[in-house]
C-alpha cells in the first residue's frame, strides 16, 4: 500500500492492489469542496487516467458524509457563490475547466470508478457521485440535489447525469423540489447499485473496487466508452463502434487467457494486454 500525497490535507490518496483511493477530508464541513481538494482532485485523477498501475478509482468521503458539495459558509461570507475577485467571464472559465478535470473526468477516464457514499451526497457532492460509473450507499446515507435550497441551477454534471439515470421528469422533480432519497429509494430509482450497513460498506467497495482491478482493462476501456457513447448516440454510431471495440478486444492476450480459462474451468487472469 502507497500513501500518496496531494499537497493537501483536504484530499487523502492510497494505491494499493491497482486501486487508487481518494477519499475527501473536511470531515468537520461534511466534505464540502474546497480550492485545495479541487485541484488536487483534478491533479490526481488526471494522474490515475495514464498511470498504468492504476486499474480503478475509488471516490469517498472522510467521516460520516460523502461531500456537501460546494462550501456554502465560505460563499456566504464572501457574499458571492461563484465570482469573487475574478471576472465573470475568468469565473465561467475556471467553473468549467474544474468541472471538466472532476466530474468530467471521473466520467470518461477509460477505466472503472466507483463512489462509496457513508454519509449524505449534496449539491455538487452528488454530481461528482453520479459522475462515477457506480455507486455504493451506506444505509444511512443519502442524495439531494439541493441547489435549489441555495438558490443555485447546478453543477459538475449533475443534471446531465441524473437525467441519463432515472429520466427527466424524475430529474426536474429532484432538482426542483431538493428533496432527500434516502439509500433504499436511490437503490429502487438506480441512482446506486448497492446498499449496505454502515460498518460494512468499506469493506464492501474493496470487495467491488478489488475485482475491478483484476479484470480486463482493455475490454473495460472500450466497455466504458461504448456505454458512455450510448447515452446520447444514434443506434448505427453505437453499433459500429461497438464492432470495432469487440474484434479489437479479440486480438488481446486478455482474450486469450480468458477463452483458454473457460475451457480449463478456471478463473482467468488478466494481464490489461
Amino acid at each position: 500500500m502507497a500513501e500518496i500525497d496531494t499537497g493537501t490535507a483536504d484530499l487523502l490518496a492510497r494505491l494499493e492492489g491497482g486501486v487508487l483511493t481518494l477519499t475527501l477530508n473536511r470531515p468537520e464541513a461534511r466534505n464540502a469542496m474546497s480550492g485545495e481538494m479541487n485541484a488536487a482532485l483534478a491533479e490526481q485523477l488526471a494522474w490515475a487516467e495514464l498511470a498504468g498501475e492504476v486499474k480503478c478509482v475509488v471516490l469517498t468521503g472522510a467521516g460520516n458524509g460523502f461531500c456537501a458539495g460546494g462550501d456554502v459558509k465560505g460563499m456566504a461570507s464572501r457574499g458571492d457563490g461563484t465570482v469573487g475577485d475574478q471576472t465573470i467571464d475568468a469565473a465561467i472559465h475556471r467553473q468549467r475547466v474544474n468541472q471538466r478535470a472532476t466530474s468530467g473526468k471521473l466520467f470518461k477516464m477509460p477505466k472503472p470508478t466507483l463512489a462509496a457514499l457513508p454519509g449524505p451526497a449534496a449539491g455538487a457532492g452528488l454530481s461528482l457521485a453520479l459522475a462515477c460509473d457506480m455507486r455504493i450507499m451506506s444505509r444511512t446515507a443519502f442524495m439531494t440535489t439541493a441547489f435549489a435550497r441555495v438558490g443555485f441551477s447546478g453543477d459538475y454534471g449533475g443534471t446531465y447525469f441524473l437525467t441519463q439515470l432515472v429520466g427527466s421528469a424524475k430529474a426536474r422533480e429532484l432538482y426542483y423540489l431538493s428533496e432527500r432519497v434516502r439509500a433504499e429509494d436511490a437503490l429502487r430509482l438506480g441512482l446506486t447499485n448497492w446498499v449496505c450497513e454502515p460498518e460494512e460498506l468499506q469493506a464492501k467497495a474493496a470487495e467491488i473496487a478489488a475485482r475491478l482491478a483484476a479484470g480486463p482493462t482493455v475490454a473495460y476501456r472500450y466497455m466504458k466508452e461504448n456505454l458512455n457513447r450510448a447515452m446520447a448516440g444514434e443506434v448505427d454510431d453505437c453499433l459500429d463502434l461497438e464492432a470495432t471495440h469487440h474484434v479489437h478486444c479479440g486480438q488481446t492476450a486478455d482474450h486469450r487467457e480468458a477463452a483458454q480459462a473457460f475451457v480449463e474451468k478456471r478463473e482467468p487472469v488478466f494481464t490489461g494486454r
